[in-house]
């Protein structure tokens, strides 16, 4: 039977000793003192290998075939509502009939109680097969997700801590209609004119006399816009004012909207019109869609004004799961690729032979390794922060060392989800665009037909540089923890600079040495924008008392004014970062598998040049740019051409 577990050797790692499981599935099984739960690490670790199985045959077997069906078959807007095509309704039949949507649930909300790395795993598999089936998927147990963890976030969440439980949720008939397959949720914060500047957004979410909230408004680009709960970002006052403190990001506020009530006479009321589902390139399978809000009844999330806050709890996650997606694509194009450059002969040989194309596949190949090391430490990390912050505040936690123990350990695990995310997100969503494109350029003439499904690959990974975060939005998030980290701490990153500097000529293991390079090439483009940055910050204190200088230096920094230098490299510093994130990964994972040498020194062969590279660009270039960009040189008029 096909398999999308068992055919990849370097996924099977990851559900073996590639991840500390143990560690997951206790935090998971509440210390392994939940009543009906698992005891020990051996039948957690036995269930979670048998959901990936199981999940790993129903894709390749009802998702892979049907995925051509997929992207010919229309959605339709029919009377204000979305009809689906037949392959997505029978695929999400066979999802639901598994009980997929429960996979990360409580067992005392219904569901299998799984770690949400077995969820992202699954998600690169369904992704493989066909990506907008992965993305509609997300969006039923993800929502369902959202909802208990939004819930415990704002303390409407009851736990009996003696027995290791949920007694009570604020949205338990809403997770338990998701979890059913019955309804899904999604995600609406893009309106007409705000995309990535959320302070634009202009949504407004009022209250009554009563107390009652209602949303009135557009949202567009909304993925799985048809389903029944929206999470909505709405402003809570009706004007952003700069005197405001409900101004900007400040005045946004989350609402859980109810799209539609079925009544039981058979017909539906609808709350949120659905007025179109938008044409796309890609992702044929997945409605995007785009909404009316006109006093649609809403409940507040939260308190008011902790909207950006409450989107930002989903949107990391929503980050990990595109990593993910990106991943699964482009394991589908190299796998796409290699079969046909194997078969294809030209020149008395198949043309897999050939050097390029040796090259370009030996390249995919090494970049969807590295990737998937990143992404499974992120959402490793991403989870045992949260699961940590509960154990701590609803396990019960016994003695002081104990506690001690968690208290300390969470920060770091946000740490590392922190700066390993937005890498995750910019790196693997451009790296599905480049896969996807050699692949089509592999396969030739035919590649640009329809015929082997080359250019749907391509045109499916288009969007993943845009959504959920724009590849631009996370290198800049990227610039800016990195260097405001070293403002903060310089002491550390001198250290860190020393010790790389040490390590690379002084490791005993030739592959420690190179790791440490990459990672003095990194710290040098670091240094380096940042010595620009404070040049240019010390030549704005020139009407600021000498006594105030080491605290305008140490605080007040302004990403927007400070850095444009930063700014202007920011994507090429993320590169760097994520070369040097991944060397470091796969470093640990050699150390431990002996096995996994192979394929660090396949990514330090391709990252050490690239890196070099980068750092080249950064330091020589970028000034005429910023030239062009100041204010005295947008007011002179343009310099004329001379006529050939």
């Amino acid at each position: 039977m096909a398999s999308y577990l068992s055919d990849n050797e370097d996924l099977q790692y990851y559900m073996g000793e590639g991840v500390d499981w143990a560690t997951l599935a206790e935090l998971t099984e509440y210390g392994w003192r939940t009543k009906d739960g698992f005891k020990n690490v051996a039948d957690a670790r036995q269930f979670y290998g048998e959901v990936a199985s199981l999940l790993g045959g129903l894709v390749a077997g009802e998702i892979g075939p049907r995925a051509a069906q997929i992207d010919r078959e229309d959605n339709v807007l029919e009377n204000g509502e979305a009809v689906e095509g037949q392959a997505m309704q029978d695929i999400f039949k066979a999802i639901h009939a598994v009980e997929l949507h429960k996979l990360c649930l409580p067992r005392e909300l219904g569901g299998l109680n799984a770690p949400l790395l077995l969820y992202f795993l699954g998600g690169e598999m369904i992704a493989r097969a066909d990506v907008s089936c992965m993305t509609h998927f997300s969006f039923h147990g993800g929502m369902a997700m959202a909802m208990l963890a939004y819930s415990i976030h704002e303390g409407t969440t009851e736990f009996d801590i003696e027995h290791a439980r949920i007694a009570k949720t604020r949205f338990a008939a809403e997770i338990e209609e998701i979890s059913s397959g019955k309804a899904w949720g999604c995600m609406d914060i893009t309106e007409p004119n705000a995309g990535s500047d959320m302070a634009a957004l202009r949504t407004r979410g009022e209250q009554d006399a009563n107390g009652d909230w209602f949303v009135t408004g557009q949202k567009i680009f909304i993925t799985s816009g048809h389903g029944k709960y929206h999470f909505v970002i709405a402003r809570t006052e009706k004007e952003a004012d700069a005197n405001d403190p409900f101004a900007g990001l400040g005045g946004l506020s989350m609402f859980l909207v109810r799209a539609y009530e079925d009544l039981p006479d058979g017909t539906r009321k609808r709350y949120v019109t659905l007025e179109r589902i938008e044409e796309k390139l890609g992702h044929h399978g997945s409605i995007t869609g785009a909404l009316s809000f006109d006093r649609a009844p809403a409940r507040l999330i939260g308190k008011r004004g902790e909207g950006f806050k409450y989107m930002l709890t989903l949107m990391n996650n929503a980050r990990v799961g595109v990593g993910f997606e990106s991943i699964g694509l482009s394991e589908a194009a190299y796998r796409m690729a290699k079969a046909y450059a194997e078969e294809r002969r030209s020149m008395g040989k198949p043309i897999a032979r050939h050097e390029m194309i040796a090259d370009y596949l030996d390249e995919m190949r090494t970049d969807i390794q590295g990737l998937r090391a990143l992404a499974v430490s992120s959402a490793y990390h991403e989870e045992l922060a949260q699961k940590l912050s509960l154990f701590e505040r609803f396990s019960g936690i016994s003695t002081d060392t104990e506690r001690e123990r968690v208290r300390r350990d969470i920060p770091k695990h946000c740490a590392q989800a922190r700066r390993l995310t937005p890498l995750l997100k910019y790196l693997a969503a451009e790296k599905a665009v480049e896969i996807a494109r050699r692949n089509m350029q592999i396969h030739g003439g035919v590649g640009y037909t329809k015929e082997y499904g080359a250019e749907k690959l391509l045109r499916d990974a288009l969007v993943l540089p845009v959504y959920e975060g724009t590849s631009q939005i996370q290198s800049l998030m990227v610039m800016k923890d990195t260097l405001l980290g070293i403002i903060k701490r310089p002491k550390a990153f001198v250290t860190r600079l020393g010790q790389a500097r040490w390590r690379s000529v002084s490791a005993r293991d030739p592959l420690e040495r190179r790791v440490a390079k990459l990672q003095t090439t990194s710290l040098s483009a670091q240094q380096f924008l940042l010595t620009r940055t404070a040049a240019g910050k010390i030549k704005t204190l020139a009407d600021v008392p000498v006594g105030e200088w080491r605290e305008a230096m140490t605080k007040h920094w302004d990403p927007k004014r400070d850095f444009a230098l930063a700014m202007l490299h920011a994507e090429r510093l993320t590169q760097i970062l994520a070369d040097e994130a991944i060397a470091e990964l796969l470093l640990a994972q050699a150390k431990a598998h002996p096995r996994r040498r192979e394929v660090l020194e396949r990514w330090l062969d391709r990252a050490e040049p690239r890196s070099r590279g980068l750092l080249d660009v950064i330091t020589t270039t970028g000034e005429r740019i910023l030239a062009s960009l100041a204010p005295e040189a947008s007011a002179k008029p343009a310099p004329a051409i001379a006529a050939e």
